[in-house]
């Protein structure tokens, strides 16, 4: 049985992918939190994720009880900036919103008895102020059945509320090309079809191993790294230090780059190792500026990716606020059950998927390598069949 490619940022099969759809990511005043119900996730035409792809400052969670989850209690503890948007007796309209409109909107997505199950099992949840909307006009999520005209799918009504708060209906309209190329798509294949539906078919009791599943599953959130140092020999008492920084995020291609002006003295081998002349790293940034740029390109709730330790002892000694981190060589060591040695000799063991190199230097190529490795790595997470029966995605075929 062949087995579908899919798009690693909408998570549909390459043929019905919307990605060239979906509008460069939108800048809003409003901070959107979408609490998905798992079993939402697996729903191919959900639209929770293509509505958090269309906003920059969004963040998507997982889950049904989140009871002590640490960014909800954050959010919480502010209620006067944030609201659920959840109909109710008690729900103002968000016309009446835009007299003193929240910071942050909770969106819980799912069906109708999901979302309210979640509401129901998270007292943090029913404590907030909450805001509902009439739609300005019917759902056009023709490929699911809604409970009643007035309710609509996920996107369509973010979409909605965005553009009476922030007063530019226009605006957020385009995110719904995507939306609604999906439906058309759909509706399409479906009266093309002349054969019975299909049936998944399961390889026997196997499932991706643990720390592949995690890291598909996180992989919205992931933010690659690696840094180089100005590293001086054992016993000079001297601190390494961060000199090239890059980083990237795979679900968006967001990217950052600082070269960092050394501030101890330049090791004879930096230059060398770092590939980078010692003019180019004498005219770096700022340690102080590089590292609040790549402070502000990070979003609440991204996870670190990287390839060894070290990279992340660099930042936090720079001073960068300590968050979750993941050790890729570990889990490629896994998928390799063996060593996995460096991260380009692991990109070359996996076969990843060619990535165009986009930095100088060796931390060019590394956070390459890196990138090529976590996109294999996820692939194999969110497969149904075990890689040796997984058409392969390098450019050797």
């Amino acid at each position: 049985m062949a087995v579908r490619n899919l798009c690693l940022r909408c998570r549909r099969p390459d043929t019905t992918c919307y990605c060239a759809q979906l509008p460069p990511p939108l800048e809003t005043r409003t901070r959107v939190v979408f609490l998905q119900h798992p079993r939402e996730r697996r729903v191919a035409i959900g639209t929770a994720r293509m509505a958090r792809l269309a906003l920059r400052n969004a963040e998507l969670h997982e889950g049904v009880d989140f009871t002590g989850h640490a960014r909800l209690e954050q959010l919480a503890a502010r209620p006067e900036s944030v609201a659920v948007l959840f109909p109710g007796e008690d729900a103002i309209t968000v016309e009446e919103a835009r007299e003193n409109p929240p910071e942050t909107i909770i969106v819980v997505d799912g069906t109708w008895p999901q979302a309210k199950k979640v509401v129901s099992r998270n007292p943090l949840l029913a404590s907030l102020p909450r805001i509902s909307f009439v739609p300005r006009r019917p759902s056009n999520y023709r490929i699911r059945a809604e409970p009643a005209d007035h309710c609509v799918s996920t996107i369509e009504a973010v979409v909605e509320m965005l553009g009476i708060l922030e007063g530019d209906p226009a605006r957020f309209d385009t995110m719904l090309k995507a939306f609604e190329y999906m439906v058309d798509t759909q509706l399409e294949r479906q009266s093309q079809r002349t054969s019975p539906n299909r049936r998944r078919i399961y390889f026997g009791p196997w499932r991706p191993p643990f720390e592949l599943r995690t890291l598909a599953e996180r992989f919205e959130n992931l933010v690659l790294f690696y840094g180089e140092a100005n590293a001086h020999p054992t016993g000079t008492n001297i601190p390494s230090e961060l000199v090239h920084a890059v980083a990237c995020r795979p679900a968006t291609g967001e990217r950052f780059e600082a070269v960092i002006a050394p501030e101890q003295p330049l090791a004879r081998s930096t230059p060398l190792h770092v590939e980078l002349s010692e003019e180019v790293l004498r005219a770096g940034e700022p340690r102080a500026q590089a590292l609040a740029r790549f402070e502000a390109f990070l979003r609440p709730g991204d996870e670190l990716a990287v390839w060894t330790t070290f990279a992340l002892d660099l930042l936090w000694e720079g001073g960068v606020t300590r968050r979750p981190a993941c050790n890729v060589r570990l889990s490629t060591a896994r998928a390799l059950k063996g060593k996995a040695g460096g991260v380009e000799q692991a990109m070359e063991l996996l076969r990843g998927p060619d990535v165009p190199e986009w930095a100088p230097g060796r931390a060019g190529r590394r956070i390459r390598a890196l990138e090529s490795v976590v996109r294999e790595l996820v692939a194999r997470g969110n497969a149904t069949a075990p890689p040796e029966k997984l058409p392969r995605t390098g450019s050797d075929g």
